[in-house]
């Protein structure tokens, strides 16, 4: 249908799913609306390799596992509009016939970010054109999850373009940060850190392509796993960019601990999902790889204080140092490093991910579709006619003499295929600059924050668009990262120094410190990021199991949400 009068088509579509899903809530037997029982609390409480035991053992059936998370879910949902797609009528099915009782995920439910494919319900990826169109089949992700045992139960919410740390779209609402509705529990991933945090879950999966699953681990108090290309599967998804290979989007877990997100990964390339997937590279869980880093006494940790870009917030910074301290009272070596420029990962990773000028996201917009308010600055600075940007990029760079931001607007229009290898050219010499730099450093691994700021307030990316540096430099470079939860924003130790001048700061830190807010933001929860290099999953995960004991024995780790 053309415009406009696709308009009152996407209206449609809009309702139609709104009240789709509204009825399949109310309309759950009525288990799904019941209070929380003494029995569900000993389900919540178990990780999940105890309840992938019991289940094996015959002493939990996995249909109990699945209705005490789908009701703390609905709970969840009532509270933060986590929820998309609601299957838990099906899943129930799913979990009676199709699901393998033997297999390492055997009853463990798993949510999905909306854009992953599952029979029967639409990939809508938060655009209206993708509804009314239900799959016929599962994707090959969920595919390998019923063979592990596993059972997908919701869908979660997301932003429409998937370019945004904020997750909110036409078709299903704003998601909310369960700590503190007037934030955003993260995007573009922030569904499924929203219903994890809340409780509603253990084990979600996302996709991260400049920050997508760790912004939201961070923004909410969770923990995920940002895999390096190759390591987790890709296909049977939908998007709002297919084509970009600029900087690939990766699909990867999170989850409520750490200890279920070590259980989880290890067990899902357990089953050797290269079998199922193309993308996947054929490279079993490296055991030995784990157990080194459990026997390894002293690290040598290199500390990346600030991206040169947007400095850490105050909250932020405390967080690392938390961490810093924690691990130098047990003797590890704490290194501060100055790697190759950050920001120069900042201009190429932007410059790449945005090389059709936005044409692809925009193109499945229908008339009055509500973009993502991030996504929107990006767009309409690319469609002005390049002779007047280049005046505003001359006085920024001049006369407003903010080098940091000009340097970023330079080059902002699509690219020819010409222009474009030139950024995969200069992709891949700052890729080999930081191999041989941190070869050079001998790091056992790197710590850093994982944004400027705590969770932005809604609406907060369409000046904060730009400040994701701490997460976007690691996709240009594939690293693997895990991100653990540290501590909780304080409205006293937190808040902003006297001599903080907001006017000296440059666009990119003027946009994200636009929001911050000690006394606004109290509570909210603070993360950090702990980096190896590519394809080291099972060290980060084995290192954030160290860096979690370090804090436990120094004064106590992050405590979670708790379940209502």
């Amino acid at each position: 249908m053309l415009p406009p009068f696709d308009y009152f088509e996407h209206r449609r579509a809009c309702q139609r799913k709104q009240i789709e899903r509204s009825t399949r809530i109310a309309n759950l037997p009525s288990y799904y609306h019941s209070p929380i029982t003494s029995s569900d609390r000993d389900i919540l409480s178990k990780h999940i390799e105890v309840l992938v035991q019991d289940v094996h053992k015959k002493l939990l059936k996995p249909v109990n596992i699945l209705r005490t998370y789908g009701k703390v879910a609905v709970k969840a949902h009532e509270k933060t509009n986590c929820l998309t797609e609601v299957m838990l009528p099906e899943a129930e099915t799913w979990a009676e016939k199709e699901i393998n009782l033997e297999g390492p995920l055997a009853g463990i439910p798993v949510s999905l970010k909306d854009s992953i494919v599952v029979k029967g319900f639409d990939v809508s990826v938060g655009y209206s054109c993708n509804t009314g169109k239900p799959y016929a089949e599962d994707g090959s992700l969920v595919k390998i999850l019923k063979a592990a045992g596993a059972i997908p139960y919701v869908k979660t919410n997301l932003p429409t373009t998937l370019l945004s740390f904020e997750s909110s779209n036409d078709v299903w609402g704003r998601c909310l940060n369960p700590h503190n509705p007037h934030y955003s529990p993260g995007g573009s991933t922030g569904g499924e850190s929203a219903l994890l945090a809340y409780g509603g879950g253990r084990i979600g999966i996302g996709s991260d392509v400049a920050g997508s699953v760790r912004a939201p681990a961070h923004f909410s108090g969770i923990y995920s796993l940002r895999c390096s290309t190759g390591r987790w599967p890709k296909m049977g998804m939908n998007t709002s960019m297919p084509g970009q290979e600029g900087i690939p989007s990766v699909f990867s877990p999170m989850a409520r601990t750490r200890e279920d997100l070590v259980y989880f990964s290890r067990s899902l390339i357990g089953m050797k999902p290269w079998k199922w997937d193309h993308t996947v590279h054929p490279i079993e869980w490296r055991i030995d790889e784990e157990q080194k880093v459990k026997e390894q006494k002293r690290f040598k940790i290199g500390v990346m204080r600030t991206d040169g870009v947007v400095d850490p917030s105050p909250a932020c910074a405390r967080a690392l140092e938390r961490t810093i301290s924690a691990l130098r009272s047990q003797g590890h070596e704490i290194v501060e490093v100055n790697p190759p420029s950050p920001y120069t990962a900042l201009q190429i990773a932007s410059q790449l991910l945005i090389a059709d000028g936005g044409k692809t996201f925009l193109s499945f917009f229908r008339t009055g579709e509500t973009n993502d308010p991030g996504a929107r600055q990006m767009s309409l600075y690319m469609k002005i006619p390049r002779p007047f940007k280049y005046f505003y990029y001359l006085w920024v760079k001049y006369v407003k003499r903010d080098t940091i931001w000009a340097g970023l607007l330079n080059d902002w229009h699509s690219k020819s295929a010409y222009e474009q290898w030139k950024w995969v050219a200069k992709r891949e010499a700052y890729k080999a600059s930081w191999h041989e730099w941190w070869n050079g450093e001998a790091l056992d691994f790197m710590l850093t924050p994982v944004n400027a700021t705590p969770a932005v307030p809604h609406g907060g990316m369409k000046e904060a668009v730009s400040s994701c540096g701490y997460t976007f430099l690691f996709n240009l470079l594939d690293y693997s990262c895990g991100v653990m939860p540290i501590t909780h924003v304080d409205r006293v130790l937190d808040r902003l120094p006297a001599s903080f001048r907001f006017k000296d700061l440059n666009g990119v830190a003027k946009g994200a410190y636009q929001h911050y807010d000690a006394e606004k933001m109290h509570g909210l929860p603070v993360a950090i990021q702990v980096v190896g290099q590519r394809l080291q999953e099972e060290r980060v995960l084995a290192i954030m199991e160290k860096v979690e004991q370090a804090l436990e024995e120094t004064g106590g780790k992050y405590d979670l949400l708790e379940i209502e």
